[in-house]
Formats: structure tokens, C-alpha cells, sequence
């Protein structure tokens, strides 16, 4: 709602004759080419789209899903461009360049748009909703992933520590260690003076990460493909290798760009930056590749019903409905 308002509001303060502070044409709204620095900010867009593979799991719900998945990916993506393109034009329009910064564009925007028709108390209110909409998507990030991790946990990759839930089977063993993570992260807005570049730093952490597990994704796909081409799925990628070659590609190259220090970066030297980012991507990357190493049969705490419904057991295709006919043996429904 604060993003569709944004653009309304934008929309109204052209319509008005109202003074835009920058200009709309195509030379000041496209970031100008200025050196690899300059390009770095798209790599914060990656985490635009992350989350969107996890949808995956419900392509067999569509009734046909062929089309209808490509189709949600398509709306989806085209929906993240508008929200995020068109609210930072509408930002730019009411708030003088020199005032803009990486964390407060937005309520700077609704603070000149509520001021000039007089309705200052819904800066408050519009806040809220912003402020609400972060802690539902931090509650989802916490929640979700951690739920995944204590299902894998259990199966012996993860220490019993690390297993550990509370009675009513809350995992708080691994949210107990992503609290402490996510605090020490935190004390990069106290270590470091300037707002907007501890932001940056966090950003592209997070981005770098994300980027290893997208790699190590789209060349599994790959591979599946090859070892695994009479998989019967409800919904098959054309041009896998295209594809998924494409996907590594681009994240192979903004993964190289994390490295790299944005324009106008203060607050860490330009030379340290890169050895900032590695270290961090090292010490929180690691410890997976770490536990695996040290993996014990002991850590395996599952019950006999967890072993009876085990990851190797889940069906890469729901079973065909009563009477429908059976597939051919070569195409039979496998286990993956």
C-alpha cells in the first residue's frame, strides 16, 4: 500500500504543475555509466527477487502447470520492476537530490507530499505500515528458513545443540545462534558512523551469500537434467542449459560485483572493503561446510516416524488421481 500510494502521490504532484526536483528524462533517470562503481547498487536488487524460487513447491497446486507457472514468475517479476522503479521516480520527483540517502528516500518523499496538502499527522500512519510490513517480512525470513533448517538438522547435519526446541517444538537451538548472528551484524550501524554505508556493507553481505546458494542452484539443475532426464514433472524448463546457464552467469558476475565498493563509499578504505565482505561471506558460509565435515551418526535425532517420512520419500509429482490411467514404465513417477 505505501508503495501503490508513493506512485499515486507522484502521480498527483506532476498533475498539479507542482516542480519535479530532478529531471524526468531518460538521461537523468538511467544511472549514468561511470565505472564499475557506479554499477555496483544493482547488486542490492538481487535480494529483489530472492525468495521467488521457494514458490516452486506449489507449481503442482496450478492446474496446469506449463503455463500457469511461468506465468506467475512472469507477473511477479514484472510487478518487482513497477514497485520498484516507478516509487523511487515518484521519490525523486518531490525530494532535492542532496537530501536523498539509502534508508530515508521514503519518508522523505510522503513528509513533502503530506506537508504540501496539509495532512502531516498521515506521515505517522504511513510509517506504521511501513514499519509493520518490514517486521512481517523479518518474522517470515526468521520463521520460514529456520523451520527448514531444524527438518535437515535433525537428519544428523547439525549437532543436537543446535537441535534443540522448546515444548511447544520451537526450534529455538538455531534462533538462540541467529539472533547472536544477526546482533553482531547489527553493531556494523554503531562501528560504522555513516547510516547509509553500513546499509550498503549489510546488503551486499547478504547478497553475496544469497548468490552462493543461487550458483550452487542453477548448476544443480543442470545436472538433474543430464542424470536425471526421465524425471516425470508437471512442469519441465525449456532450454535448461540456457536457462540455468544464464541465471549462473548473472549471479556469478553480481557476486564479483559485491567485492567491489560502491561510488561515493565511505566509512571502510576502498581496499578493505573486498577482505570485509570475504570474511563475513567465510565466517557465515562456513560453518555448514564445517558441520558436515564433523558429522557424527549420534546427531541424528529423528523419531521412527521422521525416518518413515524422510526427504528421499517425497514424491517429485503427486500420484496420478483414482482412476486415471497409469503412465507408461518409461515414464513412471520416480522418488528424488
Amino acid at each position: 500500500f505505501p508503495a501503490v500510494l508513493l506512485i499515486v502521490l507522484g502521480a498527483i504532484w506532476l498533475a498539479t504543475g507542482e516542480k519535479s526536483e530532478t529531471s524526468l528524462e531518460a538521461s537523468a533517470v538511467i544511472p549514468p555509466w561511470t565505472g564499475i562503481a557506479s554499477i555496483v547498487l544493482v547488486v542490492s536488487n538481487v535480494l529483489a527477487y530472492a525468495g521467488m524460487e521457494v514458490n516452486a513447491v506449489h507449481a503442482n497446486d496450478l492446474k496446469n502447470p506449463g503455463k500457469g507457472f511461468p506465468k506467475s514468475i512472469a507477473i511477479a517479476t514484472f510487478l518487482i520492476l513497477l514497485v520498484f522503479i516507478l516509487p523511487t521516480i515518484a521519490m525523486a520527483v518531490a525530494v532535492p537530490k542532496k537530501e536523498l540517502g539509502l534508508t530515508n528516500g521514503i519518508n522523505l518523499a510522503f513528509e513533502v507530499f503530506f506537508d504540501k496538502w496539509n495532512m502531516p499527522w498521515a506521515v505517522t500512519a504511513i510509517s506504521a505500515l511501513i514499519a509493520l510490513g518490514a517486521f512481517a517480512s523479518v518474522v517470515t525470513w526468521i520463521a520460514g528458513p529456520s523451520r527448514g533448517l531444524l527438518a535437515a538438522a535433525r537428519t544428523g547435519l547439525l549437532p543436537p545443540s543446535l537441535q534443540k526446541r522448546n515444548k511447544a517444538g520451537v526450534q529455538v537451538g538455531i534462533l538462540g545462534v541467529q539472533g547472536i548472528v544477526v546482533s553482531v551484524l547489527a553493531l556494523l550501524f554503531i562501528v560504522i558512523p555513516n547510516i547509509n554505508t553500513a546499509f550498503i556493507a549489510l546488503i551486499d553481505m547478504a547478497a553475496a551469500l544469497y548468490l552462493i546458494m543461487y550458483m550452487l542452484m542453477f548448476a544443480a539443475a543442470i545436472r538433474l537434467r543430464r542424470s536425471k532426464p526421465d524425471v516425470v514433472r508437471t512442469y519441465r524448463t525449456p532450454a535448461m542449459k540456457f536457462v540455468a546457464g544464464l541465471g549462473f552467469v548473472a549471479c556469478a558476475t553480481a557476486f564479483v560485483l559485491a567485492f567491489v565498493p560502491p561510488e561515493g563509499f565511505t566509512g571502510v578504505p576502498p581496499a578493505a572493503y573486498p577482505f570485509v565482505v570475504a570474511a563475513v561471506v567465510v565466517v557465515l558460509g562456513g560453518p555448514p561446510l564445517l558441520f558436515y565435515a564433523m558429522r557424527k551418526p549420534s546427531w541424528d535425532q529423528r523419531t521412527a516416524a521422521e525416518h518413515e517420512t524422510a526427504a528421499e520419500g517425497v514424491l517429485v509429482n503427486p500420484p496420478p488421481a483414482q482412476g486415471a490411467a497409469s503412465p507408461p514404465p518409461s515414464q513412471s513417477t520416480e522418488l528424488h
